[in-house]
C-alpha cells in the first residue's frame, strides 16, 4: 500500500505532480517575458515580475499546506478555492481594478474581503465548520462590497458580484467536508 501512495504522489513513477504544479507558475512568470521581446503592450518592471513571482509562490505554498493540512478531497477543493478566489482579487484589483481603475481607492474593500476570510480562518482553527462560516461572510462581504459599487461603475460590479459565488461554493465544500451537519443514527 505505501508504494501505491508513492506512486501516486510521484515519488516512484507516476505523475510528478509537484513538479507538474510548481512548473506552472514558472511558465506564466515566462509568458510576460517572452511577450515584451515580440510587443510594446507588454512592459513588466522587475516590480511587476517580483509581485507576481511573491504572488505565485504563496499560491503554491498554500496549496502544499492544503494538501498537508487534510486528506478530505472536499476540504482540499474548498480550501483550494479559497486560495484561487484571494489569487484573483488581488491580481485583479492590481491590473486593472475591480471596479473602474486599478487606483481607485473603492477597490480597497476587496481587500477587506480577503481579510475577513484570512481572519475567519484563523479564528475557525482552519476546522471544517468554521471555515463554511467563514467563507459564507467572506462571500456575503464581497457581494456588500460589489453592490457598494454599482453607483460608480455598474459592469465592474456585477463582475465583482460573479465573486461572491466562489466563496459560497468554498463554505459548501468545507461544509460538506464537516459532514453537512448530519448525524449518524446508530
Amino acid at each position: 500500500m505505501a508504494n501505491e501512495a508513492e506512486t501516486i504522489e510521484g515519488r516512484r513513477g507516476g505523475l510528478p505532480w509537484r513538479a507538474i504544479g510548481w512548473s506552472i507558475p514558472a511558465i506564466l512568470l515566462l509568458l510576460p517575458l517572452v511577450a515584451m521581446q515580440f510587443t510594446k503592450e507588454v512592459n513588466w518592471t522587475a516590480s511587476d515580475f517580483f509581485f507576481a513571482a511573491v504572488l505565485f509562490g504563496s499560491v503554491g505554498a498554500a496549496f502544499e499546506l492544503i494538501v498537508r493540512w487534510s486528506g478530505s478531497l472536499t476540504y482540499r477543493l474548498g480550501a483550494a478555492l479559497a486560495v484561487l478566489m484571494a489569487f484573483l482579487t488581488i491580481w485583479a484589483n492590481g491590473a486593472v481594478g475591480m471596479i473602474g481603475d486599478e487606483d481607485n481607492p473603492y477597490n480597497l474593500l476587496f481587500l477587506g474581503v480577503l481579510v475577513v476570510a484570512l481572519a475567519g480562518a484563523v479564528a475557525a482553527r482552519f476546522q471544517a465548520r468554521g471555515m463554511a462560516m467563514a467563507m459564507v461572510v467572506a462571500g456575503v462581504a464581497q457581494a456588500a462590497a460589489a453592490a457598494g459599487g454599482f453607483a460608480s461603475d455598474i459592469r465592474g460590479a456585477m463582475f465583482s458580484m460573479v465573486f461572491a459565488l466562489p466563496w459560497l461554493l468554498a463554505a459548501a465544500l468545507f461544509w460538506n467536508a464537516a459532514g453537512g451537519g448530519t448525524r449518524v443514527q446508530g
